[in-house]
């Protein structure tokens, strides 16, 4: 069956399946910037939140950047990535613009490849962007909240992805 999600009303295909707690977290190779790269396996031991969104050049993705910069000064028991299909080029100037550090909220483009878009169904197809989505993978790799936004202008339940990362990361 087709998934979808929509903007402002407007369905939009996904692709790639849609993702459950419980099960194992996908990896995927993304770009830190226009040289290097990071596989999600890599990043395992900790407990992680992959925020996912459209393009950070967009107010509820640019907000929802800066929340989840915010809350990674608050919990250094938790990594925090934000994805996108924004080129990195575009993410290091929105990044340094909105004082987003890097080091504490690392900004992952899905660009070149949109794997991770593909492996963890945020994909919508025919914009070549992510939807919004928001995961919490434990220290294991086992996805422990799993949230795609069904309509890409509204925000996750920040609330709900905290209080998972908290009691994962213990």
């Amino acid at each position: 069956m087709a998934r979808t999600c929509t903007l402002k009303g407007t369905p939009l295909n996904l692709d790639g399946p849609e993702l459950k707690v419980g099960d194992k977290a996908p990896d995927a190779t993304l770009k830190k910037n226009l040289v290097d790269t990071l596989k999600l396996s890599e990043t395992q031991g900790k407990t992680r939140i992959f925020s996912v969104v459209p393009s950070l050049d967009t107010p509820v993705c640019a907000l929802q950047t800066k929340r989840f910069n915010e809350e990674a000064a608050k919990l250094p028991n938790v990594a925090f990535y934000t994805i996108s299909c924004d080129l990195p080029t575009a993410q290091g100037r929105f990044c340094g613009a909105e004082g987003i550090d890097r080091e504490r909220l690392v900004v992952l483009s899905d660009h070149y490849e949109a794997g991770f878009g593909k492996a963890y169904g945020t994909l919508i197809r025919d914009l070549r962007v992510e939807c919004r989505a928001a995961f919490v993978v434990d220290k294991t790799g086992v996805i422990r909240y799993a949230e795609y936004v069904p309509e890409v202008a509204n925000h996750p339940n920040y609330d709900a992805i905290l209080a998972c990362a908290k009691k994962c990361a213990g």
